[in-house]
């Protein structure tokens, strides 16, 4: 955690008090003025979250918490990508936004000009992107517009995944095998896995396999998968019921996207330290 706020003034408070505060917030989805005193002002507590959120704190975080835990064999390789759903808060959705652009935003640390808010069947919605390893542990979390499709930040995610080692070498970007639902069928996806060497498991959509059939032998060959191993999928499922114990990532409060993905990072900080914590 940085040592000050990198100017004059006032120390920062307690690390450890603030982002108890932040974490309680989000877990208990009350006003940031509902905060309890014992954290402080809530105002210090708002600004630290924006900070950390703006300047990748929270991002830096998580990720030398993962260096650790794959050097310490924690990391499951089998990884899955789903996204779900979160309504957004009419608290939420007050800023203006430019909607109708693409959903994969890439940049982690830029505002996305619609703040990844959409409408969809559910009303204003924020989808969150997340790509776990196989204890349902979250590795790579994104945000997207609620009427986004999921395929196309397939690619978005797996780009994402890089955890450095503690010794010499370089940063670990492939994981063994990449499980996902119908969704994410398509070429494209399978061209890429194979490209990197990943075994892909994803089962094929029954209209692509209707239009593949249809063609005959020029339809190309079947979609074979380890139907075995997408039993386990559904621990991404598992992770996303995990994230929305916090209420504030449950329904979507933040008016900015930055804040609110930040927010879902620091939901897995808390779980791989809790994780690390645990190792002998």
């Amino acid at each position: 955690m940085p040592n000050s706020s990198g100017r004059s003034g006032r120390p920062f408070n307690d690390h450890r008090l603030t982002t108890e505060g932040i974490i309680y917030r989000y877990r208990a989805g009350i006003p940031w003025r509902d905060l309890p005193p014992h954290f402080g002002a809530w105002q210090s507590v708002w600004k630290r979250h924006r900070r950390y959120s703006l300047d990748g704190t929270w991002d830096r975080t998580l990720a030398a918490l993962l260096t650790r835990a794959d050097a310490a064999g924690l990391i499951n390789w089998e990884v899955s990508v789903d996204s779900t759903v979160n309504r957004a808060h009419q608290h939420g959705t007050n800023l203006p936004r430019h909607t109708g652009g693409p959903s994969n935003h890439k940049n982690l640390l830029t505002e996305p000009e619609d703040h990844a808010i959409g409408r969809s069947r559910g009303g204003l919605t924020t989808k969150i992107h997340a790509l776990v390893d196989g204890n349902k542990r979250p590795l790579v979390l994104l945000l997207g517009p609620g009427q986004g499709g999921d395929a196309p930040m397939f690619e978005n995610l797996m780009e994402a995944l890089a955890v450095e080692r503690e010794g010499p070498g370089r940063a670990r970007t492939r994981p063994a095998r990449a499980m996902a639902d119908k969704a994410y069928s398509s070429r494209a996806i399978r061209s890429y896995l194979r490209g990197r060497g990943i075994q892909c498991v994803i089962p094929e959509k029954d209209d692509q396999k209707a239009n593949r059939q249809r063609k005959g032998s020029a339809g190309g060959r079947p979609v074979t998968y380890d139907k075995e191993a997408y039993k386990r999928r559904n621990v991404v499922e598992r992770s996303f019921n995990t994230l929305k114990e916090w209420r504030s990532l449950a329904t979507g409060y933040d008016k900015m996207a930055l804040t609110y993905r930040s927010a879902a990072v620091l939901h897995a900080v808390v779980i791989w330290s809790a994780a690390l914590e645990d190792t002998p």
